[in-house]
């Protein structure tokens, strides 16, 4: 598992179109805050023939943060959902020193056919900047939905990424993509983990990167109207039990949401210490915990503990 606190600090992704002419002044005046990332989006969020606008847009966008960014500026990680691999060279160029700002880019359905491209250049520029630019895969390919070629197109996807798994900050999941194939699409009131196809890649996803790798939940659509918070705040719950960690969000409402369902609670923080500061030579290596509810054993819940720990750094203590 991983054991930097830097892999867990994406939080909630705030995704917004990378012609959106308005996230300059929402940055500057801290409109969402201090605890999110931010993905400016060239795929999805764009019409196919106002792409290159919308590229000088963004290019805009870096430099006037880039210009305006002071020590008292808070600034979030920076990621680019690109459309192509070559996007990824190009537009650090075109960025110039204000690149310095970009955390890394998200890479949309990521595939065997696509990954060794993407690899490519993520390793360029890594070596033409000399410093860490890292990647979110996206796995929402329609390829993973065939039962007969899903576990090969998972393990080709990790042993691919094995070479700059350092660099690899999260894996992601397109929720919404694969719900498009099938033509679903849940109400506020019902979680995507009750959707078996989809949460059945889910879980097959979680199983062959989750031990390596952190993973994110996928994207909620509500943001208003009746339930959108109560149906948020179940889903969250259930990210957590499937072994995601922070979630992309379409709305500057849902970040508060997110980052309150990652607190640690008080007993969590206090066992996973407890079993962290084990006496190795003790006779004993199981225990009832302090509030004695439960069993603590070393041996079995070490990993979790790990995790609790660093979650705590991340996100807090209820």
């Amino acid at each position: 598992m991983k054991d930097s606190i830097l892999y867990y600090s994406v939080g909630p992704l705030l995704y917004c179109p990378a012609n959106h002419p308005g996230i300059v002044q929402s940055l500057c005046c801290e409109r969402f805050g201090r605890q999110f990332s931010l993905a400016m989006c060239l795929e999805d969020t764009i019409a196919d023939d106002h792409v290159a606008q919308a590229e000088t847009q963004l290019v805009s966008t870096i430099y006037t943060l880039f210009n305006r960014s002071t020590k008292d500026l808070f600034l979030p990680k920076i990621f680019i959902r690109v459309r192509t691999p070559q996007q990824i060279s190009e537009l650090m160029e075109r960025f110039g020193e204000a690149g310095q700002l970009i955390t890394g880019f998200n890479i949309p359905k990521f595939s065997p056919e696509n990954a060794e491209a993407y690899l490519a250049q993520i390793q360029q520029v890594n070596k033409s900047y000399n410093r860490d630019i890292y990647i979110m895969p996206i796995l929402e390919s329609p390829l993973l939905i065939d039962l007969r070629s899903r576990y090969q197109i998972l393990y080709t996807l990790k042993e691919q990424l094995s070479s700059i798994e350092r660099l690899v900050l999260n894996i992601r999941v397109g929720g919404n993509d694969l719900c498009h194939m099938f033509g679903f699409r849940r109400r506020p009131n019902e979680s995507i983990h009750s959707i078996a196809a989809i949460s059945q890649i889910f879980s097959d996803i979680v199983t062959v990167f989750g031990m390596d790798y952190i993973l994110s939940g996928p994207v909620w659509e509500y943001y208003n109207g009746n339930g959108w918070d109560t149906g948020l705040e179940q889903e969250l719950a259930e990210d957590r039990l499937c072994g995601f960690t922070g979630k992309t969000v379409i709305h500057p409402k849902q970040i508060d949401m997110v980052n309150k369902a990652y607190r640690i609670s008080k007993k969590d923080l206090e066992d996973a210490k407890a079993i962290l500061n084990w006496d190795k030579e003790a006779t004993l290596l199981v225990s009832g915990c302090t509030s004695s509810e439960r069993m603590n054993e070393y041996k079995v819940h070490s990993n979790w503990a790990r995790r609790i720990l660093l979650l705590s750094q991340v996100y807090g203590v209820q």
